[in-house]
């Protein structure tokens, strides 16, 4: 028997919103190079902030894009996403392949059609985070807000059903897909540039390194901290709403570099002693960029990091407690092991970029030949 072809389907893509290359947009641009000419329906679209191969597909945006000022605020809108989401028509199509961190997993297919999601979490602020994300907790508008959110689970649970097969990011991303919508899902680690991202043979190592958007869940109070009774220099990489804070927090010796490029940030991956990552996050791109350059990890021990990183191989993980001190102690004794750095790279191998299309794709055929649904 010959194995089912996706051509001839007509596919339709769903992303969240497209105002930047991030990880979730890196990974939407390796799907949709496996079906060229293939519609994106999206909330809204910043003209020029994805690469050129993702503008090069008809983009179709709701009707919050009309909204003028839209792409400086819309996570303001959040209330209004899920019928923005649901108001798409996708009559026509036979497969419909989303890639969701907030509501594209929540389209409302056509009659026969397939529906996979690429999940890259259900939403943190919703669900498992929201007192991370939004800690006031008193007055009208906090109450208001907690309103909305409640609804936003519910939708958010109720809107699963229309998603046939989930793959997810990471093991840990499958188990919240597990505990929020009682659904199974194939976990698939998405594209990690390991062909740039190579290690440097006599780089100097001269300090820790933080990748990471500047968000409260991301912990990076407790790098600065930690690197401060070590006496180690940090070098913080990214930008985001908790700037300020961090900023007020760094002492000497504490760099917040912000935006940098990818030579750059190649560069501080190669002459660092480690990276250092003390957030939970469902997959994480920056750990497996730095063993792509045989850095060593240090970080706190759940979450996504778990598929990566091998203690006292790949380097350090830590906890049960995620303190300051903790994490002091394990930076030190990363510092104390003789790390192959050819076993690094080795390991970040398993997530390179050209990989992730063909294994996406045979999971697609799976899916097509089962013509069924996974629920």
């Amino acid at each position: 028997m010959s194995e089912p072809s996706l051509a001839g389907l007509r596919v339709a893509l769903v992303h969240d919103w497209l105002t930047g290359m991030r990880g979730g947009e890196k990974v939407l641009e390796s799907i949709a190079a496996l079906f060229p000419g293939a519609p994106i329906f999206t909330l809204l679209h910043v003209r020029g902030s994805v690469s050129a191969a993702l503008e090069a597909h008809p983009i179709e945006t709701s009707f919050l894009e009309r909204i003028p000022g839209i792409g400086r605020r819309y996570r303001s809108f959040l209330p209004f996403f899920p019928a923005a989401i649901e108001d798409f028509d996708l009559g026509g199509f036979d497969l419909v392949v989303s890639s969701s961190h907030c509501v594209a997993k929540g389209v409302i297919p056509p009659p026969g059609a397939l529906h996979v999601c690429y999940c890259h979490t259900p939403m943190r602020y919703a669900w498992d985070q929201e007192h991370v994300y939004f800690p006031r907790r008193r007055g009208l508008v906090a109450r208001l807000r907690s309103l909305a959110l409640s609804r936003l689970r519910t939708w958010d649970a109720a809107s699963a059903p229309r998603v046939d097969h989930f793959l997810a990011n990471s093991s840990f991303v499958a188990e919240r897909i597990r505990r929020y919508y009682g659904r199974e899902a194939v976990v698939l680690a998405p594209p990690v540039d390991t062909a740039f991202f190579t290690p440097r043979e006599g780089a100097e190592l001269s300090h820790c390194l933080a990748v990471a958007a500047l968000a409260p869940y991301k912990r990076l109070e407790v790098a600065i901290e930690a690197c401060r009774r070590l006496g180690l220099p940090l070098k913080v990489v990214g930008t985001g709403p908790d700037f300020a804070r961090l900023d007020r927090l760094a002492g000497n010796g504490i760099e917040l570099l912000g935006r940098v490029s990818p030579d750059q940030l190649r560069s501080l991956y190669r002459s660092a002693i480690c990276l250092v990552q003390p957030g939970i996050e469902d997959f994480g791109i920056a750990p497996v960029e730095a063993l792509a350059c045989g850095t060593p990890v240090v970080a706190f021990g759940r979450g996504g990091v778990l598929d990566q990183v091998e203690d006292g191989r790949h380097g350090v993980l830590y906890g049960p407690v995620d303190d300051a001190s903790a994490l002091a102690e394990a930076i030190d004794k990363c510092r104390r092991i003789r790390f192959n750095s050819g076993e690094i790279r080795q390991r970040a191998e398993t997530f390179a970029a050209e990989s992730f299309g063909p294994r996406f794709r045979l999971h697609l055929e799976r899916f097509v030949s089962l013509g069924g649904t996974s629920r």
